[in-house]
């Protein structure tokens, strides 16, 4: 007689085929063992130290009696210790919480009330300044210190060396849900107050094979990454995740340096990086590049900006025969969209490409319905990678995901071929004397003048034109002895209709951004609200 068939109870079948993001790391060290998993300066860590160090932080947090879904905010620059630490929170089934450093304390109060989170990792240097140590201690939030190279911690407090010194090497027991909350992630807050986004560690995972094979890496490859922008975004994060999944080395790095950047490719053989337009742009400009060996590179990625086609050809040229551009947000965990290298040279302009592997896209008009191509309308995506949500924003959720689609704010078209072009955000389309103008296109002949170092288009309140195109502008260094306000208008009207011409020019030091280089447009609105009024 054949033996009974048993099925599976619920909660074995639940931990033989969960998903979680800290099996990841897992998985990576069982079949790369000892292949370098992290650099930073002097300091490597292979996949079985990175296992056995975010177990062992892991088993720390549970032995503080933390449980499943507590939240553990971080609030730490780009190092080792960070890495150990988010994975570790991760594998005790907890939520991590990163902060921006760049924020201001009140704003870093919010998040931690708003988060509910009871603990904190955070940088020595960071939880020194006494402005940050007077808020933990009024919001009753007990800190973890990453300590870093020559960072003295206080006495009594514990640190993440002191944490992964000792305890269990073996990952934790712990009941994690697929579809369970795994990271609270703050938007930037170009919009105003931040919103805490929602991904499980399902919506994060599916996206990590998906880069992989879009990036055309993978364990046979062995990729050395590049990892400096800030881990606590959703950009860089995905980079690093993507590239543990498949045995990749990930050079991190504290802050950008193009001098540091370059040596950092020769040294370490880099052969993927990620980074900003305006990255590349000193990259190439640096006058060490000539003198480093950059033969490694293989793949550099960028994002969150437009790339003007000058820069663009001179890069391929001159730094690595193949870009690509990756788009998404952190509702929308990226990549979303990929503009292909082999488009690189074939189409210019603010194109973002196709969807990835992972996720669908579209534009979509006022009334729920799907555009046809050279159709202007919203973009909007379906995919696992998106968000569970706003946290405590349920209203907010609604609205985003109408019509059974994730919208994005974004204002763009797909061509004859289905590329997505990006026009503007939603929010950015400057409605002036009944004509609708995209904020990008005028920034983009801006940048295009060899005196203009950055520029942002907004619209302002005017009697009448209703919102008046204003630019605001940052000179070059090296700008034209000859160049103003007059030369620059003169150029917009050979490349722009006379509708679309900036109203007025005004030069700023500096623009107001985000650490990830996203101009604060809502920060320019607001100081310059009365920009046009007349006594």
């Amino acid at each position: 007689m054949p033996a009974a068939r048993t099925e599976p109870t619920p909660s074995s079948f639940q931990r033989i085929a969960r998903i979680a993001l800290g099996d990841v790391i897992h998985r990576s060290a069982r079949r790369f063992g000892a292949r370098t998993a992290l650099i930073e300066g002097e300091h490597r860590m292979s996949y079985s130290e990175l296992d056995a160090a975010s177990n062992r932080f892991a088993h720390h947090l549970l032995g503080l009696g933390l449980a499943s879904g507590e939240r553990v905010a971080m609030l730490c620059n780009n190092s080792i210790e960070m890495v150990v630490a988010l994975i570790g929170i991760q594998k005790a089934g907890l939520v991590w919480v990163p902060i921006n450093t760049a924020l201001a304390v009140d704003a870093i109060g919010y998040i931690l009330e708003h988060a509910e989170a009871r603990h904190l990792v955070i940088d020595t240097s960071l939880h020194a300044k006494p402005e940050l140590r007077q808020l933990l201690d009024t919001a009753g939030v007990s800190p973890l210190l990453c300590v870093l190279d020559g960072d003295a911690p206080p006495p009594g407090v514990p640190t993440v060396a002191q944490a992964i010194a000792q305890g269990p090497a073996t990952l934790p027991d712990v009941a994690i849900d697929t579809n369970q909350l795994a990271l609270i992630m703050y938007t930037s807050g170009t919009t105003g107050r931040q919103k805490g986004v929602m991904h499980s560690h399902a919506s994060v995972h599916s996206v990590l094979q998906s880069n992989m094979l879009e990036w055309g890496g993978g364990p046979a490859h062995h990729d050395v990454w590049s990892n400096v922008l800030p881990l606590f975004h959703c950009g860089q994060h995905t980079v690093l995740m993507s590239a543990l999944a498949v045995g990749g080395t990930n050079v991190i790095l504290r802050g950008f340096d193009p001098g540091a950047m370059l040596a950092a490719i020769e040294r370490h053989r880099i052969t993927v990086t990620v980074g900003l337009p305006m990255m590349y742009g000193a990259l190439l400009a640096h006058p060490q590049r000539e003198s480093r060996d950059l033969s490694s590179l293989r793949l550099c990625v960028y994002a969150m900006a437009p790339m003007s086609r000058t820069l663009l050809l001179r890069l391929l040229d001159a730094l690595c025969p193949n870009f690509a551009l990756a788009s998404g947000q952190t509702e929308m965990y990226p990549g979303a969209t990929i503009f292909e290298t082999h488009q690189q040279r074939e189409r210019f302009g603010s194109y973002w490409g196709v969807g990835t592997l992972v996720n669908e896209v579209a534009v979509m008009g006022d009334e729920g319905e799907l555009l046809a191509p050279n159709q202007v309308g919203e973009i909007v995506f379906r995919g696992p990678n998106v968000m569970l949500g706003y946290y405590k924003d349920p209203q907010a959720t609604a609205n985003a995901q109408r019509f059974g689609w994730h919208h994005s704010g974004d204002l763009g078209k797909l061509d004859d071929d289905g590329q997505l072009i990006f026009l503007d955000r939603l929010k950015d389309m400057v409605k002036s004397g009944g004509e609708n103008v995209p904020s990008l296109k005028v920034e983009e002949v801006l940048l295009r003048h060899p005196g203009v170092l950055n520029a942002a288009v907004v619209g302002l309140p005017h009697e009448r034109w209703g919102e008046a195109i204003t630019a605001f502008v940052t000179r070059r260094p090296d700008a034209p002895q000859d160049f103003s306000e007059a030369t620059l208008t003169a150029h917009c009207k050979e490349h722009l209709g006379g509708f679309e011409v900036p109203k007025d020019i005004v030069f700023l030091p500096a623009l107001p951004m985000t650490s990830t280089g996203k101009i604060q447009k809502f920060e320019l609105r607001q100081a310059h609200q009365g920009h046009y009024q007349r006594d």
